[in-house]
């Protein structure tokens, strides 16, 4: 066995450990953003995870405008660390400071890819005819609304079919193709 033998699984657990809770926090980003019940159990449950690390930010970073910066902050900080720790274990010493800018397009990405997922899961969501009381089928439909709405508002249901989904699928797809590379080699290139 060689030191490569470990070195994926490690990085693994250093993206799923990190990844799970960067995407909780942006959950709660996200959530607030839409103004969702946060008397919604799984809302709560946002909270309770991210409130211990919140709140001592959110006294150094206010929010603005209804954003809570602190939230968004805690994303770069918390991508950065992986970022810069899995660049540390694969051997990338010298890319380490990168791992700062690095964060952004992964940033982005991320909060493409939970609408992406959460237009998916309440189309699939929606072929089996959820419980309206269901707490998670409040929050999608909270969440997707920014991103939903100006496509129904476009395409109107024919026969009873919702064709907007598709088209917002569509485009968060071709915004993660066409911002995420040119973000990327925005980082990588040298001033």
């Amino acid at each position: 066995m060689t030191g490569s033998y470990l070195l994926d699984p490690l990085v693994f657990l250093i993206q799923t450990l990190f990844g799970l809770y960067v995407v909780v926090v942006a959950l709660r980003f996200l959530l607030q953003w839409v103004r969702a019940d946060f008397y919604n159990p799984i809302s709560q449950f946002v909270v309770r995870l991210t409130s211990p690390i919140l709140r001592p930010l959110r006294r150094i970073i206010p929010g603005y405008g209804g954003l809570d910066l602190a939230a968004l902050v805690l994303i770069w900080l918390l991508t950065t660390v992986e970022l810069g720790l899995i660049a540390l274990v694969v051997g990338l010493d010298r890319s380490l400071f990168m791992a700062f800018g690095w964060a952004i397009p992964s940033m982005v990405e991320l909060f493409i890819n939970i609408f992406l997922f959460a237009v998916l899961i309440q189309v699939i969501l929606s072929w089996v005819n959820p419980d309206p009381y269901n707490p998670a089928t409040a929050l999608l439909d909270r969440l997707t609304a920014p991103v939903m709405r100006p496509a129904q508002r476009l395409i109107r249901p024919i026969s009873g079919i919702d064709l907007a989904p598709m088209l917002v699928m569509i485009a968060l797809v071709l915004l993660n193709m066409l911002l995420i590379p040119p973000l990327k080699w925005l980082v990588a290139s040298p001033f």
